[in-house]
């Protein structure tokens, strides 16, 4: 595998900021600002930040089949969506695993944007393409083409108002709009990944410094504030928003991973890559579940740590922080079934010291300004 990280259309931006850089997801992107992740984290919560997320991947779906091909491969149904609405989805394996979790936008009747992990990229790209014999479909990969940044916070809709054409009173929870953002053509959606109302704008990557230092130049007595990586693992956290890598992965099926919600068995749509396994799954139950963790004493619990009962290992921690907003460690993890009910006592292994916790079902922090 190369070592040769890919850079973000606002890479520069980013050092001129003098952001703190790291890989991830073979991407270069800043994890902090001077700033420091509790400031861009209280930001988000209580005001607003700017996000740089032109890491994720873009995949276009065009043509006459493309409905039936997202039908097939996501475990959602596209076909619920209207014109101007996302959704929340996921690919699996035909054991039921998690390939990737995504966002899919219908911008036509016959074209969708899919919005898929960075590390996933190429992978995700071979596999849809490879479902894609004897349809009437084009799968292009418009990730190098496409700039996308995030504004998220309370004050999210009225800072960004001014800055754009899109009437965003008319932009629902999930729902987006063609726009013009600092002057460029822009996609505006009401979606994100902090807990708190905000939009995600995509943009030409060529176009990408004019919105970042529009909206940072004309929001700056705002109080905008540029946020990174870290913080945005510390709101997702506390929503209980999962991350692919940690919390999904291959090794655990959309049922055991707490995505049964967005799993659609419906028999008018037909049969989807996994379909079978998750269905005999849900009949039979699932062995194990992610779930939410409460430490009751301080406590850094950290992915890896073991989940502990009456001494015995039985369970793993695969994201944890110590929660800017409460002050307390709080953690996702899988548990066997039985033993992943809230209110379970649990302790958590954080350097041979078994720390007390609690069972407990996320959002972990629920005063989010997201308008549902």
């Amino acid at each position: 595998m190369s070592d040769i990280l890919e850079l973000s259309p606002l890479d520069t931006e980013h050092q001129v900021l003098k952001a703190k850089m790291v890989p991830f997801a073979g991407y270069r992107m800043p994890i902090q600002y001077p700033t420091g992740i509790q400031t861009e984290h209280r930001a988000v919560r209580e005001g607003v930040g700017l996000f740089d997320v032109s890491h994720m991947g873009e995949f276009e779906v065009e043509g006459p089949d493309a409905l039936a091909l997202l039908r097939r491969v996501a475990v959602n149904d596209a076909g619920r969506l209207e014109v101007g609405q996302a959704q929340y989805s996921a690919l699996c394996a035909e054991d039921g695993t998690v390939r990737d979790d995504l966002l899919v936008y219908r911008l036509a009747g016959d074209r969708f944007l899919l919005v898929v992990n960075a590390s996933n990229r190429k992978e995700d790209l071979e596999w849809i393409r490879s479902h894609t014999r004897r349809m009437d479909v084009k799968v292009q990969d418009r990730s190098a083409a496409t700039a996308l940044v995030a504004i998220q916070g309370p004050r999210a809709q009225e800072i960004l108002a001014p800055l754009t054409t899109a009437a965003l009173d008319d932009v629902g929870y999930y729902r987006f709009a063609a726009g013009r953002v600092m002057g460029v053509e822009s996609l505006v959606a009401r979606t994100g990944y902090t807990g708190e109302d905000g939009f995600e704008i995509y943009h030409p990557a060529e176009r990408a410094m004019d919105v970042w230092r529009g909206i940072l130049e004309q929001s700056r007595r705002e109080g905008v504030v540029p946020a990174g990586l870290g913080a945005r693992d510390t709101l997702r956290l506390e929503v209980g928003y999962p991350l692919y890598g940690n919390d999904l992965s291959r090794e655990y099926t959309a049922l055991e991973s707490g995505l049964g919600w967005i799993v659609k068995f419906d028999k008018e749509r037909g049969d989807f890559v996994g379909r079978e396994a998750l269905a005999r799954e849900k009949e039979e139950g699932s062995r194990r579940r992610l779930t939410g963790i409460r430490l009751e004493e301080r406590g850094f619990p950290r992915s890896g740590y073991p989940l502990v009962v009456d001494g015995e290992e039985v369970g793993v921690v695969t994201s944890g922080t110590l929660s800017p907003s409460l002050e307390q460690g709080i953690a996702l993890g899988y548990l066997p079934t039985e033993m992943a009910k809230p209110g379970t006592r649990v302790h958590v292994r954080i350097r041979n010291r078994d720390v007390p916790a609690v069972v407990e079902r996320p959002p972990f922090y629920k005063d989010g300004s997201i308008r549902r």
